[in-house]
Formats: C-alpha cells, sequence, structure tokens
C-alpha cells in the first residue's frame, strides 16, 4: 500500500496463520520489493512538503477522522485479529480502545499546541557591550517516519498505534513496515487510515504500509536518505541492528 495506490508483488507473497488452530487465514499480502521503497520513501517525501503546512486542527481532524474509521471496522477487525494473533476477544477490544483513544488524545493534544514549545526571546538593542538578537524557536516537523509494526500488540503498537499517530500529530508522513504475523489485521487499520486520509484531503503519500521481509525492506527504509526517523518495538537484537545501521547514515 504505497499512498492511495495498492500494488501487487507476484513475485512474493504470504499468507496469515492462526496460531491457536494452526490453520492457514484466507488473504494473500505481496511482499515489497526494493524498487517499492524507494518509490514510497520519495512519495512520502513529497507529501511533507505538503502535510507538514497543514493547520493544526485540520490534522487534529485527521487523527479523530482514524479513529472513527477504526471503529466503523466494527467486528470484524476484531474477529481477524483474534484469529491471527489468537488472543482473546475481550483483549483485542480493550486494544482497539486504547488505540482509538490515543489517537483522540493526539489529536487533542495538536488543537492545544503547547506540543510546539514556541518561545520568544525578545531583542535587547541597547544591552551592552553588544545588542541581544531576537531568538525565536518552535519544534517542527522532521519529515518521512518509519514504524515498525509489533507482534505482541497488533493495535495499540501497530499500523495505528503509539507511534504512527505521534508522528501525523507532529506533522510527518508515515510509511509502516507491517508485521508479518497479522496482516489481515494491518491490512484492515491501514485501509481505515487511507479512507480518513481521502475524507480530510491528506495529501498522497502521508501515509503507507509495505509487507515484507525486515531484514531486507526494513533496513533498506532505514538507509533511505528520505527517511527522518523510525519508531520500533521487537526484539533487542533487531532493534540493535536497526540503530546501527541509522547511526551510520
Amino acid at each position: 500500500m504505497i499512498g492511495y495506490s495498492e500494488t501487487e508483488n507476484t513475485t512474493s507473497s504470504s499468507r496469515a496463520f492462526n496460531p491457536a488452530t494452526g490453520e492457514y487465514l484466507d488473504g494473500k499480502f505481496f511482499n515489497a520489493e526494493l524498487d517499492d521503497v524507494d518509490r514510497v520513501c520519495l512519495l512520502s517525501q513529497g507529501a511533507f512538503h505538503v502535510y507538514s503546512y497543514i493547520d493544526k486542527d485540520k490534522r487534529a481532524l485527521f487523527l479523530d477522522e482514524i479513529a472513527n474509521e477504526i471503529i466503523n471496522l466494527g467486528d470484524g477487525l476484531i474477529e481477524r485479529c483474534c484469529l491471527e494473533t489468537g488472543l482473546p476477544e475481550a483483549r483485542i477490544i480493550g486494544e482497539r480502545d486504547r488505540t482509538v483513544f490515543q489517537l483522540n488524545m493526539f489529536g487533542s493534544l495538536v488543537r492545544d499546541g503547547s506540543w510546539l514549545e514556541a518561545s520568544i526571546d525578545p531583542a535587547k538593542p541597547e544591552r551592552q557591550p553588544i545588542p541581544k538578537p531576537d531568538i525565536r524557536r518552535m519544534l517542527i516537523p522532521i519529515g518521512p517516519v518509519v514504524v515498525f509494526a509489533a507482534s505482541n500488540f497488533p493495535l495499540a503498537f501497530s499500523t495505528a498505534g503509539g507511534d504512527t499517530a505521534s508522528a501525523l500529530a507532529a506533522g510527518n508522513p508515515v510509511i509502516v513496515k507491517a508485521h508479518s504475523s497479522h496482516p489481515g489485521t494491518s491490512t484492515l487499520i491501514a485501509s481505515a487510515i487511507i479512507k480518513a486520509a481521502k475524507n480530510c484531503e491528506m495529501p498522497d503519500g502521508v501515509f503507507s504500509m509495505l509487507y515484507g521481509s525486515g531484514r531486507i525492506i526494513g533496513q533498506a527504509l532505514i538507509k533511505h536518505p528520505s527517511v527522518k526517523a523510525a519508531g520500533f518495538t521487537g526484539s533487542r537484537t533487531a532493534g540493535r541492528i536497526l540503530f546501527d545501521i541509522a547511526s551510520q547514515r
């Protein structure tokens, strides 16, 4: 899912697996290739130049709309997530509600504006021995953010989890590297985000999601010059590898 487009790589695909029954589930999920990485990163970079200038009220509305669209997925999301994870329904419902709460919370924070930490230190031209200049500062968006979805929290730390919500709130497009353990759940959530983006007239590329190997696709995303930050939840070993790659840029 590269922005508003869906690509089908016929050379490599995967299926979801029910850990409770040992059976494969319906649906085929196409893995990204290295060319897709470059394409998605450049699209996200282009979206950044538009999205980062969108006013805070419209950005907050976007986050609220994502939350609404996740709720609108209804029982289908809960059922698919339970099948892919083996987790009980009550746990998934609670995590869905937590995910929605996080999105609404960041929407409220964006409207408040205090997160910008804007400050003005006025000039003092009469100061001796030299005049003091006017100094102003505030936090600004930095660019496309890659989010690595977690396996054990398929909603709250995944496609529309806290890393995604915070990046979008700050004015940064998001590229999610989906986790292979719950691809159907990720697709449903991604479709909700894309629907919300279209409803709110967000730029194409404000959100994308790729399936594929963390070793190949994940590392390529971290290496791409258009990517400015990453959020990762996972093993210490994998996190260390990504950290070292980022440090070498």
